[in-house]
């Protein structure tokens, strides 16, 4: 029979417990990507890594309110989901709303100030010359 605070509360604690192994998977991954050099920008190892952290300490938050039933733990757990809920959609309606265009204009910029060293793997990596085609930019600073 599930109803009532007993269904909820083995719910929450299965939803946190989960939480947690993604968590740790999280972290797991961004450290395998560092010591692995399939990642070489580091802030993009620190954001996963950072996400990991920050979801098992909100999970483990949920996971003690609902074992000790702590109705002021809860409502920060809740509180907590509520604000991370609309950083979400603020970064979800910020990334939808960039078309085509400015894709283009983000993804030059990044291309002519990211290091030659970056820039050689990349074209190391897709076996091509430049940006937009076969040529490297004339201010360019790579070796030919």
């Amino acid at each position: 029979m599930c109803g009532g605070f007993y269904c909820t509360r083995n719910a929450l604690i299965s939803l946190n417990t989960l939480y947690i192994m993604i968590g740790i998977i999280l972290i797991a991954s961004g450290i395998y990507a560092t010591t692995g050099s399939i990642v070489t920008s580091l802030p993009i190892v620190g954001g996963i890594v950072g996400c990991g952290v920050t979801l098992i300490i909100i999970a483990v938050l949920g996971l003690m309110g609902a074992v000790k039933h702590h109705q002021v733990m809860l409502f920060f757990y809740m509180t907590l989901l509520f604000l991370l809920f609309l950083i979400q959609f603020a970064v979800a309606t910020a990334c939808l709303s960039v078309n085509s265009e400015e894709q283009q204009k983000l993804a030059e910029h990044g291309w002519r100030t990211v290091t030659p060293e970056i820039r050689q793997k990349v074209q190391n990596e897709f076996l091509c010359c430049g940006f937009n085609g076969t040529f490297a930019p004339p201010d360019s600073e790579l070796p030919p």
